[in-house]
């Protein structure tokens, strides 16, 4: 199997010469007939650490994100419940695509055309959230489905463009330089461009979300919803039949799933174990205290406080395990959201006026040249 890894959104992918980017032409006459403005949103990084604090800045609740590593159906089935999966992959210019695509979609279903550079992973996931009606995404994306329930996928896309909320959530990550260009390059052939889109199960259909089609993708019909196992098995050869696709010339991918927050399914788990040692405990008290002839009674009671016992201590560890990867998470994005550059100008002043610099830059350039 290909390997999955981390990579940056690359250049606008929406301004690139393609045959699916008439629904960003047709939302760019509209946005000037209407009086809309495209905003400038920043590049990010395709990790799990960064879509968790993205979400939980857009207001969703109870939700996480986690980097799939395998396509098995075990390593899937253990992270249920998932409301979707986000995959991401190079993008390559001509390539046909003669899968159907649904003109007139379901009304329950939120799909929006990209029209926003930069802004393909974000969309990807407000694909999942805002068909996911077992999360509770908040104000900010309740208003805007709300807003856009009866828009075409254009407008829709236009309206996640104007939300304040979502790109400043979005451009929370952007990364600090040292000069901010006039104009944003778009990507050019010799670019590299990842795109990102989305798989998610709605009204009994499996579904592939693209924002730079016209419209989703049906994958057939698909029993059960986001909690079920089937649809995970549904969508498991979907994606790895694009893999091998692309196998034989790229290997650099990424999947990650928006699933429930681990630590509150923890949560809930120990607290049901702590409630049923507690009912052990109040059975096996008058037992010890009557002295019971009964012996087979306390120990099979005996049997199932140990297994209790155990099942709250493994609960426990994985709450702990969880608290230290968000903590994790934090640190990282701190570090990528802290401007280093004021910090790097003072050290190379400081190391010029020491007269230790060029005999560095001198040093470095020996160096390369040896290489």
């Amino acid at each position: 199997m290909a390997s999955f890894g981390r990579h940056y959104e690359e250049k606008p992918i929406v301004d690139a010469e393609q045959p699916s980017s008439a629904a960003h032409r047709s939302a760019r006459r509209i946005s000037q007939v209407i009086g809309y403005t495209t905003m400038s949103w920043c590049t990010i990084e395709s990790d799990p650490g960064v879509f968790t604090e993205l979400i939980q800045q857009m207001q969703v609740k109870g939700v996480q994100v986690e980097e799939l590593y395998s396509l098995d159906l075990d390593s899937l089935n253990s992270l249920r419940p998932v409301y979707g999966l986000i995959f991401l992959f190079k993008w390559r210019p001509g390539e046909k695509d003669d899968r159907l695509v649904i003109k007139d979609p379901n009304p329950n279903l939120f799909f929006a055309s990209q029209v926003i550079n930069n802004a393909c992973a974000t969309q990807a996931i407000l694909s999942i959230l805002l068909n996911s009606l077992d999360v509770d995404i908040g104000p900010e994306l309740s208003a805007l489905k709300d807003f856009t329930k009866n828009f075409p996928p254009e407008l829709k896309g236009l309206a996640i463009n104007n939300s304040d909320a979502i790109r400043t959530a979005h451009n929370s990550f952007a990364r600090p330089e040292p000069f901010v260009p006039e104009e944003q390059k778009s990507a050019g052939k010799d670019d590299d461009v990842y795109h990102f889109i989305s798989y998610i199960p709605v009204d009994g259909v499996l579904y592939e979300l693209d924002g730079l089609k016209e419209g989703p993708i049906s994958l057939g019909p698909c029993p059960g919803g986001q909690g079920d196992v089937e649809w995970l098995r549904l969508v498991q050869p979907v994606i790895q039949e694009r893999i091998e696709r692309y196998s034989q010339n790229e290997i650099r991918f990424n999947l990650l799933a928006i699933i429930k927050n681990r630590k509150e399914i923890y949560t809930a788990e120990l607290k049901e174990l702590q409630r049923k040692r507690e009912r052990i405990l109040q059975q096996l008290g008058p037992m010890q205290t009557e002295r019971i002839v009964d012996g087979s009674s306390v120990e099979a009671l005996n049997i199932t406080l140990s297994e209790i016992n155990a099942g709250i201590e493994t609960a426990t560890e994985k709450i702990v395990m969880e608290e230290e990867k968000f903590k994790k998470w934090r640190t990282e994005n701190i570090r990528r959201k802290h401007n280093y550059i004021p910090f790097l100008f003072n050290f190379l002043k400081i190391l010029a006026e020491k007269k230790q610099l060029r005999p560095l830059i001198e040093k470095a350039k020996h160096k390369a040249s040896k290489s």
